[in-house]
């Protein structure tokens, strides 16, 4: 089945297809023009952060935080002592101790079950060695958390400003 026009609506479909290009070509420009404004939007909030921002941040820093920094050096510090001397008598013997009775136990049932008693690792699993990291990291982070913890509650006033923070200008 074939469809026939007439002329007068060949002639008018070819307008409207003209004008549609026309609505077409209009909307790439004004796309284009907004991606142009938007990267010159981006390149001077980029050279806003750098000149004011940044500077602005760095003296806040140094005037509140760096004296607080400063005072909980010697918090961290010993806080990092007493986690590696934990981590070095306690963590580290304590995992040797947990992975030499999961073998001694795997072994045990295996001579049971009428298997080899000798443990193979899979080539693709985590070793020993991943394993201990994994629970010094964990140990580590307690330590981390204890230090913070004892840092904050030393001092009762650490929070508190010297003088009354003002509104920020708008």
């Amino acid at each position: 089945m074939s469809v026939s026009l007439s002329k007068k609506r060949k002639k008018e479909l070819r307008k409207l297809q003209g004008t549609a290009n026309k609505v077409l070509e209009a909307q790439r420009q004004v796309a284009a023009e907004a991606a142009d404004m938007a990267r010159e939007a981006g390149r001077q909030l980029g050279a806003l952060n750098h000149e004011v921002l940044q500077p602005e941040a760095r003296k806040k820093y140094h005037d509140y935080v760096e004296p607080y920094v400063d005072k909980a050096r010697p918090y961290v510090e010993k806080g990092y002592k007493k986690s590696n001397k934990f981590v070095a008598a306690t963590v580290i013997p304590a995992a040797g101790g947990v992975i030499g009775r999961a073998l001694g136990a795997y072994d045990a049932a295996a001579e049971k079950l009428g298997r080899k008693t000798v443990v193979v690792p899979p080539k693709k699993s985590t070793s020993a060695g991943a394993v201990i990291a994994a629970i010094l990291g964990v140990a580590a982070a307690v330590g981390i958390f204890v230090v913070a913890w004892k840092t904050l509650a030393a001092d009762d006033e650490l929070w508190v400003a010297d003088e009354p923070v003002a509104a920020p200008d708008a």
